[in-house]
């Protein structure tokens, strides 16, 4: 009986201390390095940095906005040639709409005065939708659209901008490289033709999603080196079984996790996917620390 309680006891501690971690882990800022190879890269853009993060979901009880200011200051310190946002700024936007809105807009308004260009796309969250037969809150979308316009964010929805090193919004296409966005996968609105129209067969390209699920829609060779969010990591997943998430059993859809997804999409395309700040329905996180990534573009290996 007293090694029954004992174990009881152990067990209890151990849960306790696993959800303090659980707890903690959202405020361990992990700033990753990675190299990106875009095909025709211009030689003024070789080894040029962009940045790339998302998922904020600034609104949930619990939230860990404060990562989101840590990563904008590592940000306006690394002063990359651009940052990409990957969408669900905001958490259940139908409480609070605007407040949630105010708080990321200051938390990202220092990039803007920097003089960094920004780039996003929007997320299933900033429609409202926890899940994908949601009824969207286009309302809530549309302002925060505009807030993020005012500080200098341009949001693509199925479309593309040329992006010159120094942050001319209209380079000369021989020294510039493309940014292409797509609008939500669960809205039903992520078009990869129209996100490519305009863009040459042989010009660089990024290309930015949010959910990853969008990565398959892209022809062979279109999306050479895409970046998604959506997944958080999987927010909560054993060391060493990166394939069991809290993702994999609360969430229907095709799981692709985190970093660099392999045998995923169509020949020639490359997807890498970031953990996102935030978090979803618990403001936990375990083996799964928020995530900024610095990619590094190269033109080959």
């Amino acid at each position: 009986m007293k090694t029954v309680r004992n174990i009881a006891i152990a067990l209890v501690i151990l849960f306790v201390f696993v959800v303090a971690y659980g707890l903690f882990e959202p405020r361990l800022l992990d700033v990753t390095q990675e190299q990106a190879v875009i095909p025709n890269l211009p030689e003024n853009w070789e080894g040029q940095e962009i940045a790339v993060l998302g998922d904020f979901q600034i609104g949930l009880w619990g939230d860990n906005a404060d990562t989101v200011e840590e990563a904008v200051e590592e940000i306006i310190e690394r002063d990359p040639a651009a940052v990409l946002m990957l969408g669900d700024f905001i958490y259940h936007p139908k409480n609070e709409t605007q407040k949630k809105i105010t708080e990321n807009i200051e938390a990202l308004k220092p990039i803007g005065e920097a003089d960094i260009p920004v780039y996003s796309v929007m997320g299933n969250h900033d429609f409202g939708l926890k899940k994908k037969d949601s009824q969207p809150l286009n309302e809530a979308a549309t302002k925060l659209r505009q807030a993020l316009k005012e500080i200098g964010v341009e949001v693509l929805h199925n479309e593309s901008a040329l992006l010159g090193v120094d942050g001319d919004a209209l380079p000369d296409v021989s020294k510039g490289l493309y940014i292409a966005g797509v609008g939500s996968n669960w809205m039903g609105d992520d078009s990869a033709s129209e996100a490519l129209e305009g863009i040459a067969t042989d010009a660089p390209r990024i290309v930015m999603m949010h959910n990853p699920n969008s990565f398959v829609k892209f022809p062979a060779n279109s999306a050479p080196f895409s970046v998604a969010g959506h997944t958080h990591g999987g927010q909560i997943r054993l060391p060493g079984l990166p394939g069991w998430s809290w993702m994999d059993f609360t969430s229907e859809e095709e799981k692709h996790t985190d970093g660099w997804i392999e045998n995923y999409g169509a020949a020639g395309n490359q997807l890498y996917v970031n953990r996102g700040i935030g978090m979803s329905t618990v403001p936990i996180r375990i083996n799964a620390k928020p995530e900024l990534t610095i990619f590094t573009l190269v033109s080959k290996q």
